[in-house]
């Protein structure tokens, strides 16, 4: 008998009650057969349940309170996700108040001009906050059809945008790259770079980015084999393409060249007005500027210059200049750099001079010598008095032998002189001479008195205040008004002079005749932070980003520390025109010593800097075992931070250059231990540091006791 009337306790009965929404199904444009399936309210529902369990009024009032939350939530998409303005990115928070004091249309200038300089080798794309409406031709890219393979951040070809990157175009001359390795038998030694020879540094990027999960180990056996420096002891096999990076530039190949835009498969960004009702908006929407400041007057560049395929000859728009600032007495340091140097790049001196190859460009070393405090002016007699203590000073006098006049140059630095010398401070910076030492933003203040005193006076105050310091003697008595000196000044050398700038704490550790045929601007990263070091800096003389970077600096009060010239480039979207180089390259310690890829290091592991100078017990053996070639072996140079009060070779601590400067070795070997002048085997530190045998290295090819590292005699 059935249950009728009986009252059911069972969910299953309620299932078939009405739901609140109701599905709709939208055809999906271009794709037949297919709908899109939505939810929608079931109006039906919210009759029923106003008749039912309310009033008729309170159930039409809620009806509209659901309808117009549903309106305010449509019109908040849409104010996300239906922009018009191209240029404006969703809000982020930053620390830093911004620095930008130039218009989007001056960045699109500083841009072209650094494009058709031919100061842009990178493939990299142009960022979409610059606002180009079409593709630059780019004669530092090789020519050819530009398909590019679409990614989830560019449209497909089909689709019109102004949301997408541009894309510069190549119009230059054909890559050829390189197999370098030592011919057979004469694999003794790795073979010096091609002349006129590139570094590819988009592919170094690929194989070294941090950002990217790369590791240093790696990053440097792919400098190491891509130049051939595992010269007799390669033991990968298998093709290695992937792993050039050395590259020639054939003026005559152009080939690929594009001769009709619409054979390119993808096309050129198109810029898309926006409607009618919009076209009065800001051009400069969506770039942040410096607070209370005025944007800076169009700029004005000179006509770009004419790009010149890499070759072997010396390029007078692109000299090939390293420059070095040191401040107070000459020691160690500027030494073993200026040693390092030698013993690796193509200086010719391994040569007579009737055997000079004219057609290879030989790179000079100049040295800049601040002689006192760096608040200090110098003295009408100031460049006489420098090269006379130069003479005195055991370890300056043997680089002014004749046989190194013509690569190793000293240059007195005058900060009223360079500064007077960069037209876009000359007639400005004055007004922040009293503000003129400012690191991030932390300005130290100098006494009249004080910047008045003859610099080169060597009766000078012995007060160990931060005012009077000449070099740095301790940790304790750092010597921070030059170094905040040293950030301009680097900037100042590479902008009047062009060339590559390097700190004092740097040595070489091969030749850079690849990077110097990057004609682009370059620093490399502060370790594990996507911010610059600039440490090592490249740039052209007289460039439109050197204009760019001393303005926007002359607007934040002449500050050039790294930290500051990360957010002037990142604010003007200008990062690419002055790339940022993994620390491998030039500081392979780096990361290991705070913290990262210790998993996995490379060659030698340091955890600390001054593992450099007091090498570990347990670690020990590798200096003397592998001398210089197991140092960081493919990086360009070494950075070992500082410890300017820290001698190289504690046990033989003076210049040890052989019978040819016996006089200078003689007076500093007197100055540091007289009873000691007898060499004996039992007095030296048994287990060398590597900071030792590196010098020691570098020495002995001045001796004449071995080649440099690319198997060359020193002649003299």
């Amino acid at each position: 008998m059935p249950n009728v009337g009986l009252p059911t306790y069972s969910q299953k009965g309620r299932r078939f009650q009405g739901s609140w929404t109701r599905k709709v199904y939208l055809p999906i444009p271009g794709i037949p057969g297919r709908h899109l399936r939505i939810y929608v309210p079931d109006s039906a529902r919210l009759q029923q349940f106003g008749a039912s369990r309310l009033s008729r009024r309170r159930g039409l009032l809620l009806i509209c309170v659901a309808c117009a939350a549903m309106v305010v939530t449509v019109m908040s998409l849409k104010k996300t996700f239906g922009r018009t303005d191209p240029w404006v990115e969703p809000y982020r928070p930053q620390s830093d108040p911004p620095t930008l004091v130039f218009q989007r249309d001056d960045l699109k200038r500083i841009w072209s001009w650094e494009i058709a300089s031919g100061h842009y080798p990178s493939r990299q794309s142009i960022p979409k906050q610059v606002g180009f409406k079409s593709s630059p031709p780019n004669p530092a890219l090789p020519a050819q059809q530009r398909t590019i393979r679409p990614s989830r951040y560019r449209p497909p070809p089909t689709v019109v945008t102004t949301r997408a990157d541009t894309d510069t175009i190549g119009v230059g001359p054909k890559r050829i790259y390189l197999d370098i390795q030592s011919p057979l038998p004469d694999v003794a030694y790795p073979p010096r770079p091609v002349p006129g020879s590139v570094a590819d540094l988009d592919i170094l990027m690929k194989h070294c980015d941090f950002s990217t999960g790369k590791y240093v180990r790696d990053c440097l056996e792919v400098l190491r084999l891509g130049a051939g420096l595992d010269n007799g002891e390669r033991v990968r096999r298998g093709e290695m393409d992937d792993w050039k990076y050395i590259y020639v530039e054939d003026a005559h190949d152009t080939e690929g060249l594009i001769k009709d835009e619409e054979d390119a498969i993808t096309p050129h960004p198109i810029f898309r007005p926006p409607p009618a009702a919009s076209s009065k908006e800001d051009p400069n929407a969506g770039l942040q500027k410096k607070p209370d400041a005025e944007w800076e007057p169009q700029v004005s560049l000179s006509e770009p210059l004419t790009h010149r395929p890499s070759s072997a000859k010396c390029d007078p728009e692109n000299p090939r200049l390293f420059h070095m600032f040191w401040t107070g007495p000459f020691t160690d340091k500027p030494y073993l750099a200026l040693l390092s140097f030698l013993f690796t790049q193509n200086t010719g001196i391994h040569l007579r001079d009737k055997q000079l190859d004219e057609g290879v460009c030989r790179p000079q070393f100049w040295l800049w010598i601040n002689p006192g405090p760096a608040a200090s002016v110098p003295n009408p007699n100031a460049v006489r008095d420098m090269f006379e203590g130069l003479k005195l000073n055991p370890w300056a006098s043997p680089f002014l032998h004749p046989r190194f006049k013509d690569v190793i140059k000293f240059k007195l630095w005058n900060t009223t002189e360079q500064l007077d010398g960069i037209p876009e401070l000359k007639d400005e910076w004055r007004v922040l001479k009293d503000a003129l030492f400012n690191s991030g933003g932390y300005v130290i203040s100098v006494p009249v008195e004080a910047s008045s005193s003859n610099g080169t006076s060597t009766a000078a105050t012995e007060e160990e205040d931060m005012v009077n310091r000449a070099g740095s003697k301790s940790s304790s008595s750092y010597d921070r008004l030059s170094v905040i000196l040293s950030d301009m000044a680097r900037f100042v050398l590479c902008h009047r002079f062009g060339g590559i700038y390097l700190d004092a704490d740097t040595i070489f550790l091969r030749d850079w005749e690849e990077l110097w045929g990057w004609t682009g601007a370059f620093a490399y990263r502060w370790s594990r932070l996507e911010k610059y070091n600039t440490a090592v800096l490249r740039m052209t003389k007289g460039s439109a980003l050197g204009t760019f970077l001393f303005r926007t600096a002359m607007k934040n009060g002449l500050d050039f520390h790294p930290m500051s010239i990360s957010r002037y480039t990142a604010d003007a979207h200008l990062e690419g025109l002055l790339l940022r180089l993994p620390d491998a390259l030039f500081d392979s310690a780096w990361l290991n010593t705070e913290y990262y890829q210790r998993d996995r290091p490379p060659q030698p592991y340091f955890t600390e800097f001054a593992d450099f100078f007091d090498t570990p017990t347990q670690s020990s053996a590798a200096p003397q075992a592998l001398g210089f070639n197991g140092f960081f072996k493919g990086a360009y140079s070494y950075h070992f931070h500082n410890f300017w009060w820290k001698p190289f070779d504690l046990s033989r601590n003076f210049p040890d250059l052989g019978q040819r400067f016996a006089a200078g070795e003689q007076i500093a070997r007197n100055a540091t231990d007289e009873e000691r002048i007898p060499d004996r085997v039992v007095d030296d530190k048994r287990d060398l540091d590597w900071s030792a045998v590196l010098k020691r290295t570098f020495e002995s090819y001045i001796r004449g006791e071995r080649p440099n590292m690319y198997g060359e005699w020193i002649q003299w």
